[in-house]
């Protein structure tokens, strides 16, 4: 007898287990149920010179045609690679187009870089290429007149978009900021943008750079 109800409890607990699975199987789903969130991930928008080689960066030069003239300048991959990588990235889409130097010290150097200077709308692409930022990368060469370097902060590796031209030797400069260029042509209009009024370091007129342009830097002539 005590075995018979020992069955009978058995059968009545699958009964009910069985039961209990039926239910949740064919239990209606929330119609306003939201899908498991994915985490975003951040990623940089592929540039023309992500990939470039020291050679290839090294065969770029680049032109400014601003306001008051023609700028033309040659760059140094060899000395701070990742500096021209993102300096070339910056000229290929466009974005340093339109904008101004927009600090001048008089003397000194001129600053440009600013991508809020742009005269067209401000995009959230723009604002986050503005914010990305680059190891710095001190080397040997040295800060004198017509040497392009980057500006940068305080920070440790907090280089982003904008850069300076000197109109002197500033030794001070050397092994802390990243030299990446040198002016090959138009001293003469870096000169005039750094004569224009200011007040403080701010031009009263900042002189705008309509396009900045790639061109491939001129094969070395032979020599007698």
């Amino acid at each position: 007898m005590a075995a018979r109800v020992t069955l009978l409890i058995l059968l009545v607990a699958i009964a009910a287990l069985d039961s209990a699975a039926q239910d949740t199987a064919t239990a209606p789903q929330k119609a306003n149920a939201r899908p498991t969130p994915t985490p975003a991930v951040a990623t940089a928008k592929p540039e023309p010179y992500d990939k470039a080689d020291i050679k290839t960066m090294a065969a770029q030069c680049v032109r400014f045609d601003t306001e008051e003239g023609l700028i033309e300048a040659e760059l140094y991959p060899e000395q701070a690679p990742e500096t021209v990588r993102n300096f070339l990235n910056l000229v290929a889409t466009g974005s340093y187009d339109t904008t101004t130097f927009s600090r001048v010290v008089p003397g000194f150097v001129i600053q440009g870089g600013n991508l809020t200077t742009r005269d067209g709308p401000w995009t959230n692409e723009l604002a986050m290429r503005a914010r990305r930022t680059i190891p710095d990368e001190p080397n040997k060469i040295p800060h004198v007149a017509g040497v392009l370097s980057m500006a940068r902060p305080d920070t440790p590796n907090g280089a982003s978009t904008h850069f300076f031209i000197l109109l002197t030797n500033a030794p001070d400069l050397d092994g802390t900021f990243a030299a990446f260029g040198r002016v090959t042509k138009g001293m003469d209009v870096v000169e005039k943008i750094n004569k224009a009024p200011v007040v403080g370091e701010k031009p009263e007129k900042p002189v705008r750079i309509k396009t900045v342009t790639l061109f491939p830097c001129a094969a070395p002539q032979p020599s007698n």
